[in-house]
């Protein structure tokens, strides 16, 4: 019962965690946007997520794998929002959309509504672990 309690959850804590994450990395952005050479990061939250349940479970590290079963199946697509800098789950640096004069990269827009989106799912999966545990808590009581 222990294992399947921690299994329903697990998903959820590590989503919560790889986001608090991001939401770190956006607000440094943020706090850095007059800072000349600063470089904006983000996380490809996807392959974060991956690694980050790949280490929770070894054995499911193969099965987060996309693999073509047939040859008409298209190729993954590669993320094209960040530059490939670092391995899976590390801060990336964002390309430059509109460049500045003291090499900065930061665009508060780009950052305001990354950080605003990643919060509200962060949210959400907030709200789906509380439904979860209404949910057990409800079956242990027998309601």
């Amino acid at each position: 019962m222990l294992n399947k309690l921690d299994a329903e959850l697990s998903f959820h804590q590590t989503s919560l965690r790889v986001r608090g994450q991001r939401q770190e990395l956006i607000a440094a952005n943020i706090a850095n946007a007059d800072t000349p050479n600063f470089k904006a990061r983000d996380l490809d939250f996807a392959a974060a997520m991956q690694q980050a349940m790949s280490q929770n479970d070894p054995a499911q590290a193969k099965t987060n794998q996309i693999t073509k079963t047939s040859d008409k199946h298209f190729d993954a697509l590669p993320t094209t929002h960040l530059q490939m800098t670092s391995g899976a789950g590390e801060p990336l640096y964002r390309p430059i959309i509109q460049g500045s004069v003291d090499g900065n990269t930061v665009d508060m827009d780009v950052e305001r509504n990354q950080f605003v989106d990643n919060g509200i799912r962060y949210e959400a999966s907030l709200t789906m672990i509380n439904g979860q545990l209404k949910k057990m808590l409800a079956a242990i009581q027998g309601q």
